[in-house]
């Protein structure tokens, strides 16, 4: 058991640093640009999802009375924006792809900072019957190099060296999806015992929940046509693993109970995000319907 947690917790920073890395090769100053300087937009999606959906993942927990492993999960989730799916499901949804890519690098990067503290600060309030404390200086450096570093890389390859980066983006991105996987499998396969706890449980009804209502959240608060809006919906509903992973490796020693629960949540979550995205694809799909320009756009076709 030992083993197989060392091996997760390698293909973890692997996960973590592929996906921020691959984010800053897709991502353009450009691109950047149009989400900081549209302010309303910013605004809103900073109060969605660094103030609500934290708050709603603890309310959750508290509604359905959960134990302590299924509330730290849910509180780790909801307190990590910026889940690199989140571009993702702008494609399958034919939204604004590269408005959802802008916002989901500028989410992964601020949660780097501000997920420690948010997850500390509930967690204390939260009062569920364990001591929980977690070491915010210590997570915040370990978020920060795993995330902002590889970000910085990419993103400067993508400004100063544009035929290298677009060259190395798509493998970057299947190293991403890969080891999430990956990640993904062994959190079940290394715990299963408390995965096979978890069905017939409200803690994936929990998770199903909250990814349907930071849907709905995200985008009831943006601006913008009905593409982008529901765009920042499905930014809003895909978290990002990363510092949750990181936070159960710092701060709980791989529990299992809270590594099952954290992919119970994770996955009910993608369950309730994916069928969202596909039947507003349909809708788009459908004969007659205007197309909105750069609605198949990717990152990597923005021009600096």
């Amino acid at each position: 058991m030992e083993t197989l947690h060392m091996a997760l917790n390698a293909v973890t920073v692997v996960f973590i640093a592929a996906t921020m890395f691959a984010a800053g090769l897709g991502a353009t100053v450009s691109a950047l640009r149009d989400v900081f300087t549209n302010v309303p937009l910013l605004l809103l999606a900073l109060t969605a999802n660094m103030v609500i959906i934290p708050l709603l993942g603890w309310g959750l927990g508290a509604l359905f009375s959960l134990s302590s492993a299924p509330t730290i999960a849910l509180v780790l989730v909801a307190s990590s924006p910026g889940g690199p799916f989140g571009a993702k499901l702008a494609m399958v949804q034919k939204g604004d792809v590269i408005a959802g890519a802008g916002m989901q690098v500028l989410l992964a990067s601020a949660g780097s900072i501000t997920f420690a503290p948010t997850v500390n600060g509930i967690l204390t309030a939260a009062d569920i019957g364990t001591n929980v404390s977690l070491d915010v200086a210590a997570l915040v450096r370990t978020v920060a190099l795993l995330q902002l570093v590889p970000f910085a890389i990419g993103l400067l390859m993508r400004r100063y060296a544009t035929p290298t980066a677009q060259s190395w983006h798509p493998t970057a991105a299947a190293v991403s999806n890969i080891t999430f996987l990956i990640v993904l499998a062994g959190m079940l396969l290394g715990n299963w015992r408390d995965v096979v706890d978890l069905l017939g449980s409200l803690t994936l009804l929990a998770g199903f929940l909250l990814a349907a209502a930071a849907f709905a959240i995200g985008t009831l608060l943006a601006t913008g046509p009905p593409e982008r809006r529901t765009t920042m919906g499905g930014v809003a509903s895909v978290r990002n693993a990363g510092p949750a992973l990181a936070a159960i490796g710092i701060a709980f020693s791989n529990q299992p109970a809270v590594l099952g629960a954290l992919a119970g949540v994770l996955l009910s979550g993608l369950a309730a995000a994916l069928p969202i995205a596909t039947l507003l694809s349909r809708r788009r799909s459908t004969p007659g319907t205007p197309a909105e320009p750069g609605d198949q756009a990717g990152p990597s076709d923005t021009p600096e």
